[in-house]
Parts: structure tokens; sequence; C-alpha cells
């Protein structure tokens, strides 16, 4: 089993690069006019996950951007996926 450090020596640059890249992403999003939808919600109240000392913070993080919702509609309102469970079904883009 790797120790900290060689995990360190080896995924730290992809990890800082992943960070960053989500600051990034969070910087364009509040540059740009609207409202906050259902996708920046989640994704924002999984980073405190991300922080917590557990070992099933992958977990965490997977299942808080997952539907968990039983009903199954007739038909799909667009292909595809938000990739965050919509706070109300009328919240889903149907533009896609």
């Amino acid at each position: 089993m790797p120790s900290k450090k060689e995990l360190l020596d080896l995924q730290f640059v992809d990890a800082r690069h992943m960070l960053i890249n989500l600051a990034a992403f969070l910087d364009r999003i509040d540059r740009h006019p609207g409202e906050d939808d259902h996708r920046l919600t989640a994704l924002k109240a999984a980073i405190p996950v991300i922080l917590e000392n557990r070992p099933d913070r992958a977990k965490a993080v997977l299942e808080s951007m997952s539907d968990h919702s039983t009903h199954l509609p007739q038909s799909a309102p667009f292909q595809g996926a938000t990739g965050a469970p919509p706070a109300e079904p009328s919240s889903i883009p149907s533009d896609r």
C-alpha cells in the first residue's frame, strides 16, 4: 500500500488541476446573469462533503448528486441527464 506522500507525489498535480478548474467554473458562473438552478445548488451542497474527514466522500458526493426518486415518467422530457437531481420536475430543461 502506498504512503500518503507517495500518493501525493503521484496525484497532487492532477487534484490541484481539478480544484482550480472547479474554482474557474464557479467564477465563470458568477460573472453571468441569471438565477442558480438545481445543478449549481447541488454542486455547491456537495463541496462541503469533500472537506469532511470520512472514508466515503466520493460515494457521498455521488449520492448527493443522484436522483433517488422512484417515480418513472411515461416519457423523458429530453435525451440525456442533467447530472444532478432536480429540485422540482418542472425545473428540468426541456429544450435539450
